[in-house]
């Protein structure tokens, strides 16, 4: 019986631990510690049409070093400034997923005290490769997505 448990454990942690739920895609940018989604140590992580944007981003920091680019708040947070314990302690998420497509929200609060701290998240993610990927991140707080914000720093004048 044991050896049959350690042989169906063999098979199914492999693919466990290639994939991961979805929701393990996006809880790796709030836990243990924040990360900037447009960081580009993180780029393999997301796909089109988000990847276009932060390559725009990128673009406008090398032209313009001395000023802020097309992307000056962090996307994850929709917000510039938090408290690491309080968004580590009130982090939710909830996943639905249909085949290759996944939608993760995060609800969390980015300070111990205060209405204007709550947020929620939405964040689009494709399996790419039998990885989840981000393919893009909405505010419902504040009422925008990712994808349709606009960087013109980072393209030259046509």
């Amino acid at each position: 019986m044991k050896l049959l448990l350690a042989a169906i454990l063999s098979i199914a942690a492999p693919a466990a631990a290639l994939a991961g739920p979805a929701s393990d895609a996006v809880k790796f940018f709030y836990v243990p510690q924040v990360k900037f989604e447009a960081d580009a140590q993180y780029r393999d992580r997301f796909t089109e049409p988000v990847t276009k944007l932060f390559d725009l981003n990128d673009q406008a920091t090398k032209k313009n070093p001395d000023q802020v680019a097309c992307i000056d708040f962090d996307p994850g947070l929709d917000a510039q400034d938090f408290d690491q314990k309080a968004l580590s302690r009130t982090l939710k998420l909830s996943e639905t997923v249909e085949g290759d497509t996944a939608q993760v929200i995060a609800s969390f609060s980015l300070f111990p005290e205060g209405d204007d701290s709550q947020r929620e998240m939405h964040w689009s993610l494709k399996k790419v490769d039998g990885k989840w990927k981000i393919s893009d991140i909405a505010s419902k707080t504040s009422d925008w997505t990712l994808s349709q914000l606009e960087c013109m720093a980072g393209q030259d004048p046509e």
